[in-house]
């Protein structure tokens, strides 16, 4: 039997303002247990919440990049439940009316363009965090501590609709997600310290069956790998459950990225089960539509946007123009450096940036504002390429060295000092091709009775004599001229 992977991911994007959601208690990371919590977090008695406006005005920001219906009116809700690391037996939540409602996302999978829809993102409470580690007890038995630094820290959980159906496909989309809300300045992305959190919620099917199967939900993962890897686990579980003649249960599990597997948490609970109910202590949010106005007007461009620009300004391919813009950062590295080379050469650059740099910067585990090699160098560089000072081939040379910090990572200086200035020198290349053509008669005459292997080998010879130096249109030219 042919199965399909359904997929659906909730993401927990942490926003980046300085106070929690319902409280001025600080969102900084870092800070010694529970030196950032207040009688609010920690729900004393007779505390009250209210709310960040800084945290709507990101939700909205989120709303209108994404195309979604930003509701006029919200209202905030008590999510029930227990657990040791959240002080009020409740989540302040949204639930049946969010603050975003629908919008969507769109991405490349390799060179296919996909959109994925999004059902809502609404405004949340984080909950605090349980330390599993290092805690002993009075009789030296292992415990449990309770951070509660992060309780009360804002989110905003962006919801997908169930329309991915590959592990690659939802790693694509949690990126194109990541690099938005970086981009937008509502997040700092930082998945290692949980700014951005991705749950996701995987079942199989029959392929060609309209319903769904029982869905797990896999909480909490922090890295893309992670994700990719968790996703295609569950799935082959899933599938392996059923051929044996087993039955999926809903549940929530967890990744374990050590053993490479999914394991069981709990019961994964239903909304019924949470008794959601309006929180008396919070009147609805209402937005009006000046402020989403001013919004607006404060928003940079947006990917899309830029995007458009690019393909129409300046002659990219849709592809290019998507990974240029998957991080603002890589926008504006490839900005700055399309803008030092003469008009019609952003593809050049395009090319660098999306081949040797991305190469680099993905061995060393790199972000592109972390490149040792700034725009203004790699502009330089390409014009050399641009001028025939030297070849693509040896630029790559050049680069290498410029990555690693030689002579300052100056291309001139490096191409001086390594010799590898271009031989343009029409008779001197001439002068190496009559060379070549004397001692190879026989590649003269394969080449002539329509072999073209035997011409790219001449071209192979007369490089190799020229060190890789000489200006290969000038000897692809100059050599059919003398086999005319």
């Amino acid at each position: 039997m042919e199965w399909e992977i359904v997929i659906g991911l909730e993401t927990h994007t942490q926003l980046s303002t300085e106070s929690k959601i319902f409280s001025d208690s600080s969102t900084r990371f870092g800070a010694a247990p529970n030196t950032q919590a207040n009688e609010v977090d920690m729900a004393l008695p007779g505390s009250l919440p209210v709310m960040n406006r800084g945290a709507v005005e990101r939700a909205i920001q989120f709303g209108l990049a994404v195309g979604a219906h930003v509701a006029p009116r919200s209202i905030f809700a008590r999510k029930n439940y227990f657990y040791p690391d959240l002080p009020k037996n409740y989540q302040i939540s949204q639930f049946e009316i969010p603050v975003v409602q629908g919008g969507s996302i769109t991405f490349f999978v390799g060179d296919e363009e996909r959109t994925v829809n999004l059902t809502r993102a609404h405004l949340e409470e984080d909950a605090g965090k349980s330390l599993h580690e290092n805690f002993t007890g009075p009789h030296g038995e292992s415990s449990t501590g309770i951070d509660l630094n992060r309780a009360g820290t804002p989110l905003l959980e962006i919801v997908s609709e169930p329309e991915m159906r590959s592990a690659a496909e939802a790693v694509a989309y949690a990126r194109a997600l990541h690099g938005l809300v970086v981009w937008l300045g509502i997040c700092d992305g930082n998945m290692q310290e949980g700014s951005f959190r991705v749950d996701a919620n995987v079942s199989v099917r029959p392929k060609g069956q309209a319903a769904f199967g029982t869905r797990a939900e896999i909480k909490n993962v922090n890295s893309f790998r992670f994700l990719e890897r968790a996703i295609l686990y569950e799935a082959r579980r899933q599938i392996e459950l059923i051929e044996d003649g087993g039955t999926v249960v809903q549940e929530t599990r967890l990744y374990d990225a050590d053993r490479d597997e999914t394991r069981s948490m709990r019961s994964k609970e239903d909304a019924h089960d949470y008794r959601y109910f309006p929180d008396p202590d919070l009147p609805p949010l209402v937005i009006e539509p000046e402020w989403i106005r001013r919004v607006q007007d404060a928003m940079p461009e947006l990917p899309a946007q830029k995007r458009a620009r690019f393909e129409r300004d300046l002659g990219l391919s849709a592809y290019d123009a998507a990974q240029l813009t998957m991080s603002r950062a890589t926008s504006v590295y490839f900005e700055e450096t399309a803008a030092q080379l003469p008009q019609g050469q952003a593809k050049l650059a395009a090319n660098w940036m999306l081949g040797e740099l991305a190469a680099a910067l993905n061995r060393d585990e790199i972000d592109v504002d972390q490149s040792p090699v700034k725009p203004a160098a790699l502009a330089a560089l390409i014009l050399r390429i641009i001028d025939g000072t030297i070849s693509n081939k040896l630029a790559r040379e050049v680069f290498a060295a410029m990555w690693s910090g030689e002579n300052g990572g100056d291309p001139d200086a490096i191409i001086q000092a390594r010799g590898l200035k271009q031989i343009s020198d029409t008779g001197a290349i001439s002068a190496m091709i009559d060379e070549v053509l004397a001692a190879n008669p026989a590649a003269i005459e394969e080449y002539r009775a329509g072999k073209q292997k035997a011409f790219n080998s001449l071209v192979g010879q007369v490089m190799k004599a020229a060190k890789g130096k000489a200006n290969p249109q000038q000897v692809n030219d100059l050599l059919k001229e003398k086999l005319g």
